[in-house]
């Protein structure tokens, strides 16, 4: 049951969109079109770690990596998938997954840093949302 005392840090808030709850985490689109990029942000108050939460919660979290993880690989075809949790500017525990596509304007480098962040085209983005949406069941 996701806590009720939860919510999304603010910086999530202002650079993501909602795509809705999985049974543990919130799915977000990173606002950014230079690369396929979605969040999960396990809603348990206080989490910053992966460690801080339950081992069934962990588990339940590499589900919903993995579902989120195969949605994303299908409907952006790339070549690889970045995977990480690192928390740094945002200490709430969040999962970014990337979609990477070798000769996109960082690779092979992480894409933290490389690229001003463009904005998406508002009906790609919500195609792209429906999309993800069907095939990681939430509509």
């Amino acid at each position: 049951m996701p806590d009720s005392t939860w919510s999304l840090h603010s910086q999530l808030t202002k650079d993501t969109i909602d795509i809705g709850d999985l049974p543990l985490c919130r799915v977000l689109v990173i606002k950014d079109a230079n690369y396929p990029w979605l969040l999960l942000v396990p809603r348990r108050e206080g989490a910053v770690e992966i460690i801080d939460l339950t081992e069934v919660e962990q588990a339940q979290l590499m589900t919903e990596v993995s579902r989120v993880a195969r949605a994303l690989k299908e409907v952006s075809r790339c070549d690889k998938l970045n995977i990480a949790a690192l928390g740094n500017v945002v200490p709430q525990l969040h999962v970014h997954i990337i979609a990477r596509r070798a000769g996109d304007a960082a690779w092979p480098r992480p894409v933290w840093g490389v690229m001003q962040p463009l904005p998406h085209d508002a009906e790609e983005v919500q195609t792209f949302i429906s999309t993800l949406r069907r095939k990681i069941w939430l509509g």
